[in-house]
């Protein structure tokens, strides 16, 4: 028996602290337990009223949360949750801009590393305690403690990228971040962290904030059953929009084909990571069509760099920027696609999304004559067993869609223009995560790494540092670096152009990676349902109708 997480902590407060301060009320109650049979809440039709006549959303996504700690949520289907329960200062709604959220506006300093911005009046979070600059600052600075020891998306990963200092208040509706430097990904940085209140919080404590949410975004937390559902609520005294669905549950069903089978049975609205096999399923069912978008998540093979290879005759080879585009004319990317991905994808040109990239690089053409003349010419002809070297290929197994087809396939291209491939399938949390973690996968690896709509310079931020954490291939191209050196410190949005087309070409032409596509993302979407898929993994449910 699972045990239930409801939320009692919001009526209390709100009956305590209606037109009243935080520090006035009791001390909040803990959360009341009851067992999954002791309530029918979730078990309503999908996209229908339940029986209080609430409109009900449900999306099935193949993990749960480990706890709901907001600073401690690292995953995608996490963050999709998340994103419902708190505002962030600035948001991309979709679109690849970054618009105002919880706050109206913001300003810099001269130097470009104090960030104040000015919240919108009258915005609460859902046990009613105002939502001010103090609670900027004090969420800021929560997860940074590192005393919290949070390990999540913002603490673990944001304040890092962003060179987070420190927060102060400026007045009541006033907060200042505090970076290192300029940063020019500041506001997209900024609009991944969730704002929570102090006083809720500190009387919460971390313990309590492991178990309970109070948010301060569109929808209000119900319950959690852990492995099988979290329910949320439509907070009715949100400012910023008016969602349509009173209700969204988020189901818990790993299986993709049960996903897939509870869809066409009507039980749920949406799935995620719909495998191509299981499309036919879905667009025949009459109840519901496979929804396919171009994501942001960049797939490629790297060209591992590092000495320890020196001592392999295709360590050695892909040494050779001649040789590692070479390779680039071996595979065919668009036949992989359409037939072990069943999406027409544009092959990458850049390691920057789409409409980010460098218009003037055309992607490479699938050409085996070419690949084997300019492995002839880079020296290494084939020999009379008909090889020209030997590399052993690594790839974890079960992340990316279709995996181990593709990599099987990646490995029979370059076998074909006379590479002899070691391909070595891996458990991908138990071995590959870590070797690539320590840059040792390869010298050929197969992974793919995560991509924005709103910034070429975030896309590119992957290689700041010829041996950085996510330089997995520790490519050292001294004109590549000497650009970012610039970009990194250019606040001039033309001048951050000229140099990103510029960084954008060297890596054409002396690649480090051998490019392939930007994965498909495949939802299954109930023909109840009028919404729209995004290219960057995020579920936003805020603009979801049924359908007329």
């Amino acid at each position: 028996m699972h045990e239930k997480l409801r939320n009692s902590l919001i009526p209390a407060l709100l009956v305590c602290c209606f037109g009243l301060l935080m520090s006035a009320c009791a001390a909040p109650s803990a959360p009341a337990t009851q067992s999954a049979g002791e309530t029918d809440a979730a078990a309503s039709t999908a996209s229908e009223e339940t029986s209080d006549g609430a409109t009900r959303v449900v999306v099935a996504q193949s993990v749960d949360l480990d706890t709901l700690e907001p600073y401690i949520i690292s995953s995608r289907p996490g963050t999709n949750i998340y994103g419902h329960l708190f505002v962030t200062l600035y948001q991309d709604p979709g679109t690849g801009e970054l618009l105002p959220y919880a706050a109206e506006s913001y300003t810099e300093n001269e130097e470009g590393n104090e960030l104040t911005f000015k919240l919108h009046e009258g915005l609460t979070c859902h046990n009613g305690e105002p939502l001010t600059a103090e609670d900027v600052v004090y969420s800021f600075q929560r997860a940074a403690n590192p005393e919290n020891a949070f390990t999540g998306h913002v603490a673990g990963y944001v304040l890092d990228a962003l060179g987070y200092v420190d927060a102060r208040v400026e007045s009541d509706l006033e907060a200042t971040v505090i970076l290192e430097q300029f940063n020019p990904l500041a506001i997209g940085l900024i609009s991944d962290v969730w704002l929570l209140c102090k006083d809720t919080y500190e009387e919460l404590g971390l313990e309590g904030a492991s178990t309970q949410v109070v948010g301060s975004g569109p929808y209000q937390f119900v319950e959690w059953v852990k492995d099988d559902y979290l329910l949320l609520q439509k907070w009715n005294d949100f400012t910023l929009s008016s969602p349509f669905f009173d209700e969204i549950e988020w189901k818990v069903i790993p299986e993709s084909s049960t996903r897939t089978a509870e869809l066409i049975a009507g039980n749920v609205d949406i799935i995620t990571n719909v495998p191509p096999d299981q499309h036919d399923a879905v667009n025949n069912s009459g109840k519901a069509a496979i929804e396919g978008v171009a994501g942001t998540r960049r797939i490629y093979v790297g060209f591992n760099q590092r000495d320890i290879y020196d001592d392999t005759e295709g360590g050695r080879a892909i040494k050779d920027p001649a040789v590692r585009v070479a390779l680039q004319y071996a595979v065919d990317v668009p036949t992989i696609c359409q037939t072990l991905l069943a999406f027409d994808c544009e092959r990458a040109s850049s390691m920057v999304n789409p409409p980010n990239d460098n218009p003037n690089l055309e992607p490479y053409p699938y050409d085996p004559e070419m690949a084997e003349k300019l492995l002839d010419e880079a020296g290494y002809p084939r020999g009379d067993d008909g090889v020209r070297f030997d590399i052993v290929f690594q790839a974890g197994q079960g992340r990316y869609l279709n995996d181990v087809a593709v990599v099987q396939a990646i490995a029979q291209y370059l076998t074909d223009v006379g590479v002899n491939v070691d391909l070595q399938i891996m458990d991908f949390n138990a071995e590959f995560v870590p070797a690539l973690r320590q840059h040792d996968v390869g010298p050929l690896y197969f992974v793919g790494t995560g991509g924005s709509t709103w910034s070429g310079i975030s896309d590119v931020a992957d290689i700041s540092e010829p041996q950085g954490s996510t330089n997995y291939t520790e490519w050292n191209n001294p004109e590549w670096f000497t650009r970012w050196s610039e970009l990194s410190g250019t606040r001039d949005p033309e001048r951050q152009r000229e140099l990103l087309n510029e960084m954008l070409e060297i890596f054409y032409n002396d690649p480090p990676w051998l490019l392939l596509y930007f994965q498909p993302d495949f939802y299954g979407v109930s023909d109840r349902l009028d919404w729209t898929p995004r290219r960057d993994e995020v579920i936003n449910l805020t603009n979801a109708t049924l359908s007329q």
